[in-house]
């Protein structure tokens, strides 16, 4: 029997649609989520900045919004690499002046076991090829009792909630996003990709059955975000 990891995404589409929308990337997600993902992001600093880390990845770091705010919550004692697979999304980091880049694939990460502090990844695991092969990855250069910490969308549970954000997802946003950025496939993708990723306990199962410990999810604005926090076993 195989045990090559469950293919999750495709990365020669998902290369090809993010490469498509890197130059109004930005702006587009600011205003699909109203400003509030720069929230979430900040809130995902602090809390790897209580950690006091020397050294982080974040991983799918695309234009380096996440990378941009770890950063700014650690201070100059912390070096941050950020790394993506989609070499036009890092000309955009590149832009905002983070120093330490790598076009790196998370499915095969170009660093040495045991080496980060902490490991952070904004909306960027859903769209891995396989995301028990990624967060085994994530697991593998991070230092025993190094921090995890995942942002991603989920759907809320709540039934008043989850009927029009879905609405929202599959009707609202592809148009929305397609007009912003001349791809409306990238956005169709993104709502079809939520439907698919665990979320809640089912995401803190996967996390913990692939090499973590003390997995706990927090959801954001009622679900339509949640942060995963976990510590490599």
């Amino acid at each position: 029997m195989s045990t090559a990891p469950h293919r999750d995404q495709d990365p020669v589409f998902v290369r090809g649609a993010f490469a498509a929308i890197a130059d109004r990337y930005v702006l587009t997600n600011h205003v699909l989520s109203l400003g509030i993902d720069v929230l979430w992001r900040r809130r995902v600093a602090r809390i790897v900045a209580a950690e006091r880390p020397s050294y982080v990845l974040d991983l799918a770091t695309g234009s380096g919004d996440l990378a941009e705010a770890v950063s700014r919550a650690c201070g100059p004692g912390t070096r941050v690499i950020g790394a993506d697979f989609c070499a036009p999304m890092l000309r955009h980091a590149r832009d905002r002046g983070l120093p330490a880049l790598v076009v790196a694939d998370g499915m095969r990460l170009p660093f040495p076991d045991a080496v980060f502090d902490a490991v952070t990844i904004g909306y960027g695991l859903r769209n891995m090829e396989s995301w028990q092969g990624a967060l085994g990855e994530m697991r593998r250069v991070l230092k025993p009792g190094g921090r995890l910490v995942i942002l991603d969308f989920s759907l809320p549970n709540a039934p008043l909630l989850r009927a029009p954000y879905r609405f929202y997802l599959h009707r609202v946003l592809p148009s929305l996003g397609g007009w912003l950025t001349g791809n409306r496939g990238a956005y169709a993708y993104l709502g079809e990709s939520i439907e698919r990723f665990p979320a809640g306990a089912a995401m803190c199962g996967l996390i913990e059955a692939n090499g973590f410990a003390e997995a706990a999810a927090l959801p954001l604005w009622g679900g339509i975000s949640s942060i995963y926090t976990a510590r490599a076993a």
